[in-house]
């Protein structure tokens, strides 16, 4: 490199050498970009496969939420003497009312699109032995959405015989629908 002074006076450096890259140069750079790009790309199906995770788990809590939402709506109320709620009459079985009438069937497999999930609903009566949660009482149930899907593997496809489950559970009040002037003492 040479210095050469301007008519401004100013120094100015002269580059005299320039060859660039050699051959070797930018063959070791091709090899270190190399391997940086195959080690992002080791990341690509854990990714997707977090993805796929969290969009089935987000659908499954939907799903479980909007049968809970149906089972909070039923009809269960002393008087006037209603149930379309029901009970279960073992965890296997899905909930019956007085008219022998399934009241929410298990559903397996979903209708599309929701074709990879399943979904069952257990009502339990909270007077039966050991009731809900240790307590005992003769206007209370608790009712269980579980909604079942099969977890995609890293490489995408369905994870042999595995299962994920989501479980949402509520305790449900018997409703009383009286007059405005009757008693408390009308409905047990």
């Amino acid at each position: 490199m040479a210095e050469r002074f301007s008519q401004a006076g100013r120094c100015e450096r002269v580059v005299r050498d320039q060859r660039g890259f050699t051959v070797a140069e930018l063959l070791a750079a091709s090899v270190v970009i190399g391997i940086a790009l195959l080690a992002l790309l080791q990341t690509i199906p854990i990714s997707a496969y977090g993805i796929q995770e969290g969009s089935q788990q987000s659908t499954a809590v939907f799903l479980a939420n909007e049968r809970m939402e149906q089972v909070k709506n039923a009809q269960w109320a002393a008087v006037p003497l209603a149930d379309t709620l029901g009970v279960s009459a073992s965890a296997t079985v899905a909930p019956v009312n007085a008219a022998a009438v399934t009241t929410f069937p298990d559903e397996s497999p979903m209708a599309a699109p929701y074709a990879g999930f399943t979904r069952q609903v257990r009502i339990s009566d909270c007077n039966v032995a050991p009731g809900c949660g240790g307590v005992q009482k003769p206007d209370m149930r608790q009712a269980t959405v579980t909604v079942s899907y099969a977890p995609m593997t890293g490489v995408g496809g369905p994870a042999a015989g595995a299962t994920k489950s989501v479980v949402v559970t509520l305790i449900i009040s018997q409703k009383c629908f009286r007059a405005t002037s009757a008693p408390l003492a009308d409905c047990t």
